[in-house]
């Protein structure tokens, strides 16, 4: 995400990189590498003009502190700004209203029935609502049944109709049937449009108009960068919407559309979609994007996905077994599955300040655990709780029966052991205490 807008970022702020203050000439190369990044990023002209100027009026007119390098300086005044273009603070979805109504809205292909059914998962685990789905996409073959899947795997229920080719009763009687059996909240998934389709266009304006919703959402492919934001002004002008969704994030997207979209048609960003999964939305904030834009990662969002899968039940069982030396491979596996439910390997990586800019040409797979795993699914029930029994001969079945190699498998059991004992030792204050103190002596 934003890779590419990252890199031209960083080259444009190394021209400061050795000044010894800020000067129309030095600002000015800067910023005209900064207006060419954006450009790139398939950021609208008018608004790349305005960000630099606005920029370079606060550069200039900065004291540049004895503490602070004029780079640093920059990159603080151009993070601020690119805050504010993307909206400043996090906009809440309103839920005020029993059942509250969501509209969906967007073109055909932007993800809003998948992203229909993210955001009832979101409401329902992380909200505690009770969301009702309702299939108002009439048009697109097997749009109903995709609905109805993905309400079955999440476990909310979907009203649809497929007799009925009316979207406006559909979505009435949804909403009737929402307060009858106690939905706190309404997600209307409708069909995807062209914005120059007058005929559908009217359509999702009369849908409007008969359930008044407490919230119009529109849908966007962020890959469709400055088209995006044409698209959003022209559904904007239709149904002033209330908020923007960008999803496929995690794809070879240039980002124009996140900075674009808030200017132009002055309406906040909610979510981002980040990939395929279920759980794979996430909140937007501006702050946290213009962190991770200008390479500065995005702990705050990394502890929050990593708390959502924190058991304290759990974490306590967990904790006494260091303590008594028993963790074991079953419980190194149950890390890796609370690892792998945090989301999309390289985006997790890319939330650590340095790291993400670090390994940015390295491939991280998802399926990078996968030869683990095998490793350990391999092993039988006694081994996996009692790693000691692992001799030559049942590493060497093990490493048949999960199709790797005896190296791959004595490896993984020389990491296991190494993080074994260093569990122990941070589980033991005395220790960590005494290791501690014999740190400065090691250093002299």
């Amino acid at each position: 995400m934003f890779e590419s807008l990252s890199d031209k970022f960083d080259r444009a702020f190394k021209i400061l990189k050795g000044h010894g203050q800020i000067t129309e000439i030095n600002v000015a190369e800067t910023l005209k590498e900064v207006r060419k990044a954006l450009l790139d990023a398939d950021v609208n002209f008018k608004i790349a003009k305005q960000f630099t100027e606005t920029v370079k009026e606060k550069a200039l007119g900065a004291n540049v502190l004895t503490a602070v390098s004029p780079g640093q300086l920059m990159i603080k005044i151009v993070h601020d700004e690119l805050a504010v273009l993307m909206g400043g603070s996090m906009q809440e979805i309103n839920l005020k209203n029993n059942p509250s109504v969501i509209l969906m809205s967007g073109l055909q292909g932007s993800g809003k029935t998948t992203f229909s059914g993210k955001l009832a998962n979101y409401l329902k685990n992380k909200k505690g609502k009770k969301p009702l789905l309702v299939a108002c996409d009439v048009y697109r073959p097997a749009a109903i049944n995709q609905l109805q899947v993905l309400g079955e795997q999440l476990g909310i229920p979907v009203f649809a109709d497929i007799e009925s080719k009316n979207p406006v009763d559909i979505a009435v009687r949804a909403i009737k049937q929402a307060k009858e059996n106690g939905n706190t909240v309404v997600i209307i998934d409708t069909a995807g449009r062209l914005a120059i389709d007058e005929v559908m266009m009217d359509e999702i304006a009369a849908v409007k108009n008969a359930i008044n919703p407490d919230e119009i959402l529109f849908v966007v492919d962020s890959m469709t960068g400055q088209d995006a934001v044409n698209t959003a002004k022209a559904f904007n002008d239709k149904l002033n919407f209330d908020g923007v969704i960008l999803t496929k994030l995690d794809g070879d997207t240039r980002g124009g559309a996140a900075l674009s979209i808030r200017y132009t048609v002055d309406k906040p960003i909610k979510f981002i979609g980040t990939g395929e999964k279920m759980e794979a939305l996430d909140v937007f904030y501006p702050e946290r994007m213009a962190d991770r834009i200008l390479g500065m990662g995005d702990v705050v969002s990394l502890v929050e996905r990593a708390q959502e899968q924190f058991n304290v039940e759990e974490a306590r069982k967990l904790q006494k077994k260091i303590a008594k030396n028993q963790f074991n491979f079953n419980d190194f596996l149950g890390q890796l599955h609370q690892i792998k439910k945090m989301g999309n390997l390289k985006d997790l990586v890319g939330m650590i300040p340095g790291v993400g800019k670090a390994l940015k040409d390295v491939d991280i797979n998802d399926d990078a655990f996968k030869g683990i795993e095998a490793i350990i699914y391999s092993m039988t029930p006694q081994e996996r709780e009692n790693p000691e029994l692992l001799n030559g001969s049942r590493r060497m079945r093990i490493a048949k029966g999960s199709g790797t190699n005896i190296q791959e498998v004595n490896k993984l059991i020389k990491q296991f052991d190494d993080t074994r004992k260093m569990m122990k030792m941070m589980g033991n204050k005395e220790q960590m205490a005494k290791m501690m103190r014999s740190m400065p002596q090691q250093k002299r």
